[in-house]
């Protein structure tokens, strides 16, 4: 993607956001040079990823494949394995109108997927087979709002605003609105985007990033290289 594009994704998020109520913490408009100059004092951002993620998955097509994400809060996976401690992350994220993001699953993480607002939310839902696959043929059963759906494989779950899913690791998931654009509020355990994120198909999961303009605000992707 280029980075005017990502800018224009930014500000159109942004604004769209707003227009629920939900209000960005202070640090997603901290420009590039007060994120390098708060390195050190808020380590917590950059070593949690907090932070502004838009992602055409490296194919190049934002409006087909692509989702919005914002990084609220995030635990550690050390405090998971004590179990205590913070255990939780939260995400605040768009899907445009027809726009998918491909199936995949999580390996350690748990999540609920909340419609807040918009279009409906269509999940296409499939079970893990014992490989972690995806089983062709088996239900799927998955809470919403505290009372279990059933589904074929590869069913269409239709989630409109102020519903919720809850799916647990293993289970494949694809997603994309219905309609017209969808907020999407993602409260889930810790979130590692690293390495917890298992794709049907052999794609990326952050964008490759021409630098054509300067940054707006820095990704999450984009913290290594810009701030170290």
């Amino acid at each position: 993607m280029k980075r005017s594009e990502i800018n224009t994704v930014i500000r159109e998020a942004d604004s769209f956001i707003r227009s629920f109520g939900y209000v960005m913490p202070p640090f997603a408009y901290w420009t590039p040079d007060e994120m390098k100059a708060r390195r050190q004092s808020s380590a917590g951002i950059f070593d949690a990823r907090l932070g502004w993620d838009i992602t055409d998955y490296g194919q190049g097509k934002f409006d087909e494949l692509g989702l919005f994400l914002f990084t609220v809060r995030n635990g550690r996976f050390e405090d998971m394995k004590k179990g205590a401690g913070m255990l939780y992350a939260e995400k605040i994220m768009i899907s445009r109108k027809d726009q998918l993001s491909p199936m995949h699953r999580h390996v350690i993480k748990a999540e609920d997927i909340i419609n807040r607002g918009g279009g409906k939310l269509v999940l296409e839902l499939f079970m893990p087979d014992a490989d972690g696959g995806i089983d062709p043929s088996a239900e799927v059963s998955v809470p919403v709002d505290g009372t279990i759906r059933k589904l074929p494989a590869g069913g269409l779950l239709k989630l409109d605003p102020g519903e919720s899913v809850t799916l647990l690791p293993g289970v494949w998931h694809a997603f994309w609105a219905e309609g017209k654009d969808v907020l999407i509020g993602e409260v889930s355990t810790v979130n590692d985007d690293l390495t917890d994120n298992i794709f049907r198909e052999p794609i990326g999961r952050f964008a490759d990033v021409e630098e054509d303009v300067a940054p707006l605000h820095l990704l999450v992707s984009d913290y290594e290289r810009w701030v170290g």
